[in-house]
């Protein structure tokens, strides 16, 4: 059931420290790569307290192939005739200017949207991020898994058009005005995090049209570079052991990545972090999953997980396990 929107409710204490704004975001993308690009927009802006003030939406060229048109209805003829990002960068922009970018799963959504900002040789105006993963779990909402169809559900939001990134957009900003107050009312800390702007942006091995960047001697883009560098914080839950088959991962679980991967590493790195996974370099003892999609590559990872018996899984699985892990011994 959605919160009352009445003035007696609006009159309650509101946590000082909260921001003054947000930028409920939704992307829909032609894959989940870090060469994947963005086919349509929808940001709805609300005020410190969870109410809509306005929304917008657009759909985005991306000079390329729609790619999973079953998933996001979007076809080549539909694109032909959008904007290319780079055309609605300025505008896109001013609907996050000074506000805090709230989005399900944001560590996708926000890098997506740097990476857009980079091949345009720009920087979104955005500096916080809030993933309602991470806060549905601060609330303890009794989910059955972190979908947003399940936290709409919760709050008796109605989804029309699951995958269109304006609807999926008014379905999360009406999720989290009642999180948000929920949080405000039970003095709840909002899982912030920074939102590090790209300073650069390299392509694999083609070029990008308009958004073209600095070019290398073989044709193609500079390879490396592509995030600033940056350690992350010491992952705050004990390790619980190891992965077993059939049941969720656990928080403070580490595990290691091996191996190419469809998504790109750091942002899959940074999606187990958000979960509250620990990220580790090499494989021991300790180690509680290994990630890779070549487990007979012969890799130090894999040769050792194979002489410890640390267990195994590929992308598309870890991918799926990732979507519902099992908050730390003591804390549910």
């Amino acid at each position: 059931m959605l919160e009352d929107r009445s003035p007696a409710a609006s009159a309650d204490p509101w946590p000082t420290a909260y921001p003054s704004g947000y930028a409920v975001v939704d992307v829909e993308t032609t894959g989940l790569s870090r060469d994947d690009r963005i086919i349509s927009a929808a940001v709805y802006r609300l005020d410190a307290r969870g109410e809509v003030e306005d929304h917008w939406y657009t759909l985005v060229n991306p000079q390329r192939d729609p790619g999973p048109v079953w998933i996001h209805g979007l076809t080549s003829d539909q694109l032909a005739g959008a904007p290319l990002f780079a055309d609605i960068a300025e505008e896109f922009g001013e609907r996050l200017r000074d506000r805090v970018l709230v989005a399900h799963n944001a560590v996708f959504d926000w890098s997506m949207i740097a990476r857009e900002y980079a091949r345009a040789e720009r920087t979104a105006p955005v500096r916080q991020r809030l993933c309602t993963i991470a806060l549905s779990k601060e609330l303890g909402l009794p989910l059955p898994n972190h979908k947003l169809e399940s936290l709409a559900a919760h709050f008796g939001v109605v989804q029309r058009r699951a995958h269109h990134a304006l609807d999926d957009a008014r379905v999360l900003a009406e999720a989290f005005r009642p999180s948000l107050r929920a949080a405000a009312g039970g003095g709840v800390r909002l899982p912030l995090l920074e939102c590090r702007p790209l300073t650069e942006w390299a392509d694999g091995a083609a070029r990008i049209g308009r958004q073209a960047g600095p070019s290398v001697p073989n044709g193609g883009y500079r390879a490396s570079g592509w995030r600033p560098s940056r350690k992350r914080p010491a992952c705050p839950y004990p390790n619980p052991g190891r992965y077993e088959e059939g049941k969720p991962l656990k928080q403070g679980m580490r595990v290691a990545f091996s191996g190419d991967t469809s998504v790109e590493r750091e942002l899959l790195e940074d999606r187990a972090f958000e979960a509250g996974l620990h990220i580790a370099t090499s494989v021991s003892r300790l180690t509680s999953l290994l990630v890779t999609n070549d487990p007979d590559s012969g890799t130090s990872k894999t040769t050792k997980a194979r002489a410890y018996g640390t267990p195994v899984v590929d992308e598309a699985a870890f991918g799926q396990l990732l979507q519902d892990v099992a908050p730390a011994d003591g804390t549910a």
